[in-house]
């Protein structure tokens, strides 16, 4: 914030002097940066400080990379539990304090993630993409997709591939 209000100073008084001819709209352009960055700083100030009780670094992106390997088959809280050396319970509230999830919603989500991406990559038939990314069927995949996505994976796949001047 520090920061940003020096380079805004700077800004400032670099337009003060460009701009004397036109005085009153400098003043007032001047005038409402001054209120934004006060309205930043109040904001900054008012930023509550970061919780602890989180996954250390070397946990999150240890966890995050394994999940990815793995979306293809069922992940377990034990295992990643046991990944980053933490008990289950632990590790549930450590997952969810650093990812702002459960570890049960950020795999479903990173499972979505990955049949979009491979619904835009291939043509490969829904069932087989709800396979890869380690669900039980197409049935399965739809269900979560409309909750995460908002509509089915084929209404998805069909808006995206086509693109809007051929719908």
């Amino acid at each position: 914030v520090r920061k940003i209000r020096s380079v805004m100073a700077e800004l400032c008084s670099a337009i003060r002097s460009a701009l004397v001819d036109e005085r009153c709209t400098a003043q007032e352009s001047l005038r409402r940066a001054v209120e934004i960055l006060e309205d930043l700083g109040a904001a900054a100030a008012a930023l509550p400080e970061p919780v602890g009780g989180g996954l250390a670094p070397w946990q999150i992106r240890k966890v995050s990379s394994y999940i990815d390997a793995q979306l293809s088959r069922s992940i377990r809280n034990e295992e990643l539990a046991a990944l980053v050396r933490l008990n289950t319970s632990h590790f549930g509230r450590a997952f969810r304090t650093s990812f702002g999830q459960p570890p049960h919603d950020y795999v479903i989500r990173r499972r979505i993630e990955r049949a979009q991406g491979l619904m835009l990559s291939t043509d490969a038939p829904l069932s087989d993409i709800a396979l890869d990314c380690g669900l039980a069927d197409q049935s399965h995949l739809t269900r979560l997709f409309r909750r995460f996505a908002g509509e089915s994976p084929r209404a998805w796949r069909r808006a995206r591939i086509r693109g809007p001047a051929e719908v």
